[in-house]
């Protein structure tokens, strides 16, 4: 069982190898340096898992944070590899390094900081490596998203061991990016594999933000299964997941500002649930790999287009159909600018060009697929008829005469006042600070009224996010550099109208399990105490699509049930009998 097609038959239980992992795979067993760019869900760790069992010696998978090699450590054993992690956080430290000595492992899951230590260096040169594998690569590069010196210091680790081969993963790098992380390993023009970023399962949807609680806890009631709320504070997240809990559904807060303790069960009753919502900072998620998120939410704009990409490629990594939310508002982008104006210099210009390809996708009319795509060098069809534009596309209406009244409006009453005051003097309402301030003799008094008036708050989000409007430190409203142009008649400034809500449709996220069938029920049931007995989440026995195999063909021997997709001879042995059990029963 030395071909790899065996290997991925009988270790992993697949029929075959999916999008470009074969390609992958196949020159890493030939021993060539490869960048492999692959969206979240198309199978990455399999790339070195497979050789791990395949190359003599062991792999070593640089990881940048400790619960996502905990993570992946279950479920590479699960499946019978012999793997370990050689963490902080490990009180087996001495074990691992006496099985890595002797050649007992296949993986061994470790930190950059650790990788790029002299002392680690030492403890490799003691036994075979059959591979480095470099997992969330676009932590090399200061242009992607997720930047992190010490990823920085692996390449005298890797050209001290030259005729290893490097593997470097990631889900998400734009042409610059892939370009500085194959500079920064090593790693030739010619070692690029690039799978694409399409996550067809995935239905995007962006909507401006009113009132944050009602959004979600409406979205969250449409959207059953696990999922993630990303907050822009640690003081929300709590928040939020306070107010959703009135839902009915499990909640948690995640965040950096909990005691360890706290911090790891939530994470934890997260990952073994099937129907919790986490309520979380952006950190939370590179650290897990649960396959069954239904759905990923931001209540806020999140870093870049990259950020944004990565964040809701948590949900749906199972292959179902998943939903990812953005609610945004005009206040995020200012704070953004704000934020960028903190950076150092030589970084403005980037960070600059990155909010503006953020403001384009919140504000786009067109397919939000399509933009993200093409952010990535991808040429997509125009619609992809599975965003919120694609299936209900909004109405788009010229509002630059309303954009230039407000701005008028602005500048005429000093740039000195909220957005509020500038609406009363736009719609002509008299109140004692519009006469004290002999504002309603200006030219701009009333002059907005009828449908316009509609028009007044969407307006105003719209400047704020073109720069064309500034909050100062007192909340009055001043100009920024995008004014002038709208002023002129230079710019226009186009309003997306949203579609009306369509009330009591059931999210996206539904996935394809039989509802209301018996058989499926009772399989998921004893998954789940199976999964307690062993201390395991239910994902690592099997996923969903696994039990709906085994609802629909209703295999009565072991040897049936191993022909099942994802049922592994580890598996197999480990559960199937359990599984036959209900199925007998159910007959």
């Amino acid at each position: 069982m030395n071909q790899p097609t065996d290997i991925l038959r009988k270790v992993f239980g697949f029929p075959g190898f999916r999008g470009v992992q074969g390609d992958v795979v196949a020159r890493v067993l030939n021993r060539q340096n490869t960048l492999a760019v692959m969206p979240t869900g198309a199978g990455k760790s399999l790339c070195y898992q497979l050789p791990s069992v395949v190359l003599e010696g062991t792999c070593v998978v640089i990881s940048p944070l400790i619960a996502l090699m905990h993570d992946q450590l279950r479920a590479a054993e699960a499946v019978g590899i012999r793997a370990a992690t050689l963490t902080s956080a490990d009180d087996n430290r001495a074990e691992t390094i006496a099985r890595f000595r002797g050649g007992e492992l296949d993986l061994l899951y470790v930190a950059p900081e650790r990788a790029s230590s002299s002392h680690f260096r030492e403890l490799l040169s003691q036994a075979k490596i059959a591979l480095f594998a470099i997992d969330e690569a676009h932590c090399v590069s200061e242009w992607g998203h997720d930047f992190r010196p010490d990823y920085r210091l692996l390449r005298p680790l890797l050209d001290s061991f030259a005729d290893v081969p490097r593997l470097a993963l990631t889900a998400t790098a734009d042409a610059h990016t892939r370009a500085d992380i194959l500079e920064q390993l090593g790693i030739a023009s010619d070692g690029l594999i690039v799978a694409g970023f399409d996550r067809p399962n995935i239905r995007y949807a962006i909507s401006p933000r009113g009132n944050m609680t009602r959004q979600l806890s409406d979205f969250i009631a449409e959207n059953p299964g696990p999922g993630i709320v990303y907050a822009q504070t640690r003081a929300q997240t709590e928040r939020l997941a306070e107010a959703l809990a009135k839902t009915g559904r499990p909640t948690r807060a995640y965040h950096a500002g909990l005691d360890a303790p706290v911090r790891a069960r939530n994470q934890a009753d997260f990952v073994a649930s099937e129907d919790m919502v986490i309520c979380a900072t952006v950190a939370f998620g590179m650290g897990i790999d649960k396959p069954d998120v239904r759905f990923v939410a931001h209540a806020g704009i999140p870093k870049s287009i990259e950020a944004y990409y990565q964040e809701t490629g948590r949900a749906g990594r199972d292959g179902d159909p998943a939903v990812a939310h953005l609610f945004w508002g005009a206040d995020d982008f200012a704070r953004a600018r704000q934020r960028i104006g903190e950076v150092e210099p030589g970084r403005q210009a980037g960070e600059r060009a990155r909010l503006t390809a953020l403001g384009a996708l919140v504000e786009t009319a067109g397919c939000r697929r399509a933009i993200l795509l093409r952010h990535f060098g991808e040429t997509p069809p125009e619609r992809c008829g599975n965003c919120d534009n694609c299936l209900n596309p909004p109405k788009a209406l010229d509002a630059s005469v309303t954009a230039q009244k407000f701005l008028s409006a602005v500048f005429r009453t000093g740039q000195m006042f909220g957005a509020g005051y500038i609406e009363e003097v736009l719609l002509g309402r008299s109140t004692e600070r519009s006469m004290t301030n002999g504002h309603e003799k200006l030219s701009v008094w009333g002059i907005v009224s009828g449908e316009e008036t509609a028009l007044i708050k969407p307006v105003h989000r719209a400047l704020l996010l073109r720069d064309a409007l500034r909050a100062n430190p007192h909340g009055g409203l001043e100009f920024g550099p995008g004014a002038k142009p709208i002023l002129k008649g230079e710019a226009r400034v186009e309003l997306v109208l949203p579609p009306a809500r369509r009330k009591g449709r059931r999210g996206a996220a539904a996935t394809p399990n039989p509802i209301g069938n018996p058989l499926f029920e009772a399989l998921r049931t004893c998954r789940r105490d199976l999964a307690k007995e062993m201390g395991l989440p239910p994902y690592v026995i099997f996923h969903d699509a696994v039990l709906r195999d085994m609802a629909l063909i209703r295999p009565s021997t072991l040897s049936a049930m191993g022909e099942i997709s994802g049922v592994g001879a580890k598996k197999l042995d480990a559960y199937g009998d359990a599984f036959l059990a209900v199925i007998r029963d159910a007959a």
